[in-house]
C-alpha cells in the first residue's frame, strides 16, 4: 500500500510565502511524476504544477513565477514553494504521485489535501 502525507499549509499574509511538502510512503519501486493541485472554495480542482522524474517542471499560468515545485528523490518527497500569495491562491492543496509499487503494479494517489488560507 502506497499513501501520501502533505504538510506545510497555514494561515498566511497575502505577499508571504509558504512551503508545502508530500512524502510518499509504503511498498514503493518508483516514484515518478509528482505535482500538486488545488481547489478553491465552490470550484473544481484544478492543475498547480507537476515535476516528472527527470526534474522537468510544468506550471498553471495562474502560479508561474510565483510558485516552484521541487523534488528529492531520496527522501520519495516533492514541494511546493509559494511566494507572492495572494488571496486568490486559497485552497485545499493536494499533493498527486504515478508510483509503481514493488508488485510493479502502478497507481495514482493522492494525499489528505493541506489547506492554505491568504487573508488581505
Amino acid at each position: 500500500q502506497v499513501q501520501l502525507a502533505e504538510s506545510g499549509g497555514g494561515l498566511v499574509q497575502a505577499g508571504g510565502s509558504l512551503r508545502l511538502s508530500c512524502a510518499a510512503s509504503g511498498s514503493i519501486f518508483t516514484v515518478n511524476d509528482m505535482g500538486w493541485y488545488r481547489q478553491r472554495p465552490g470550484k473544481q480542482r484544478e492543475f498547480v504544477a507537476v515535476i516528472v522524474s527527470g526534474s522537468s517542471t510544468n506550471y498553471a499560468d495562474s502560479v508561474k513565477g510565483r510558485f516552484t515545485i521541487s523534488r528529492d528523490n531520496a527522501k520519495k518527497t516533492v514541494y511546493l514553494h509559494m511566494n507572492s500569495l495572494n488571496t486568490e491562491d486559497t485552497a485545499g492543496y493536494y499533493c498527486n504521485a504515478k508510483i509503481t509499487a514493488t508488485s510493479r503494479a502502478s497507481y495514482v494517489n493522492w494525499g489528505q489535501g493541506t489547506q492554505v488560507t491568504v487573508s488581505s
